[in-house]
């Protein structure tokens, strides 16, 4: 029997560019286990989203290999900084559109999210009339709504003023978490990756490598926005600081 739901083993990747090979991610090796929340950081440029794309089967290594504990194909649900809606779709239709392509039965669970998170009276409009925010919260539920047992966020978060951003991330949080979702979090916010995560994991830079894991020991009952009160809190955002060189 498996005793891991994702096990990346021995990653690398390098890219050709005018003769030259350039080494992005170097031996990587991750064990996630069912249900964690992970969050990922490192310097621009050093390979996070390359690693995401691989884990999504998006992109393929050069070399190692990912072992997963489900299908790749049906039950992973992407969601990136960009919402992506289609501009000539109204909100309820972008909203179904991915569980339609996977002939997926969600038609009450997504019209449920949708008044959940106010977009109710939003379905028939179009994504033009919608803050950056809300464009988001449909991206969210339009992913959410596949059932995706491994939800890979690229950043999601990253075009929203501050207070959006933490309203959504929230919501994100709570829709993971009372779905069991495994999910793992790109993200530049130090404090959103501690304050979201069961563990941060700190990328070197390019070629990168995993220069920490760091289990996050905060009271998991305790809401993310509690979470950053906590006196470990700061701790774990100086020591990840230093590790990324942010800090002296």
């Amino acid at each position: 029997m498996n005793n891991y739901f994702l096990k990346v083993n021995n990653l690398n990747k390098s890219f050709k560019k005018d003769n030259e090979e350039i080494e992005v991610l170097k031996n990587i090796n991750l064990n996630v286990n069912k249900g964690e929340f992970i969050s990922i950081v490192g310097t621009s440029g050093c390979g996070k989203s390359t690693l995401l794309n691989i884990i999504a089967a998006l992109d393929k290594p050069t070399s190692g290999d990912i072992n997963y504990s489900f299908n790749v194909k049906e039950d992973i649900g992407y969601m990136m900084q960009d919402s992506a809606l289609l501009p000539w779709f109204n909100i309820e239709k972008n909203a179904h559109l991915a569980s339609k392509i996977k002939k997926i039965n969600s038609t009450s669970y997504i019209n449920t999210l949708l008044n959940k998170y106010g977009l109710n009276n939003f379905k028939n409009s179009y994504p033009n009339v919608l803050s950056g925010g809300m464009k988001q919260r449909v991206s969210l539920i339009r992913t959410i709504g596949t059932y995706p047992k491994l939800l890979l966020l690229d950043e999601p978060f990253s075009k929203l003023d501050y207070q959006s951003r933490l309203l959504i991330s929230l919501d994100v949080y709570k829709l993971v978490k009372e779905n069991n979702i495994t999910t793992i979090l790109i993200t530049h916010d130090i404090a959103e990756a501690i304050s979201l995560s069961d563990k941060v994991i700190v990328l070197s830079k390019r070629p990168a490598t995993i220069k920490k894991i760091y289990d996050i020991k905060i009271d998991k009952s305790l809401s993310p926005t509690k979470r950053r009160k906590d006196k470990k809190f700061m701790e774990y955002f100086d020591l990840i600081g230093k590790d990324l060189d942010l800090f002296e």
